[in-house]
């Protein structure tokens, strides 16, 4: 099944879909490339904002003499290099916090958990990037973006239940 079908169904069912992807085996290739595609969606959804912020139209957070193309570079930095690193250590400690209220899982089922929700979150990442670029901060900003944790949280937890659930 297409990875876009079974976003759209971890929307709605995303303990049945972290059922069917742990049915197909310890794949680690395809965690890391779930984690990866994520984090690249990631650092292009913050162009938008990037690009309002190199043109003056909100407050930088950079040093003055920073250009868009330096801005672009730590961004890409921080979301490809950094972050996947993170989430690792992330996907570890919920490990062990499931485990300390049951959880029967591996180490794996709670990377794929972690990793598999960033990818289905990637279309929410995307919308949240153009509401900061083409609106900016404000309230349908912070709208999105709490929507957007809601449900992030929503469907992770949902998919560490259904891996910490395995032995």
């Amino acid at each position: 099944m297409p990875v876009t079908n079974d976003i759209l169904r971890t929307w709605r069912r995303p303990r049945a879909v972290m059922r069917d992807l742990l049915d197909q085996g310890r794949r680690e290739d395809r965690a890391i490339m779930f984690l990866m595609v994520s984090c690249v969606l990631i650092f292009v959804a913050q162009w938008p904002r990037l690009r309002r912020v190199a043109d003056g139209y909100e407050p930088s957070p950079w040093p003055p003499e920073m250009n868009f193309e330096g801005m672009m570079t730590y961004t890409f930095f921080s979301a490809v290099i950094i972050l996947p690193l993170f989430m690792y250590g992330v996907a570890a400690l919920s490990h062990l916090i499931a485990k300390l209220f049951g959880g029967k899982g591996s180490w794996f089922g709670a990377r794929l958990a972690l990793f598999w929700t960033l990818l289905a979150m990637s279309p929410l990442f995307l919308f949240y990037g153009l509401v900061r670029g083409l609106i900016g901060p404000g309230t349908q900003a912070a709208l999105v973006g709490g929507v957007g944790a809601v449900v992030f949280l929503f469907i992770w937890v949902q998919s560490l239940r259904e891996a910490e659930s395995r032995s």
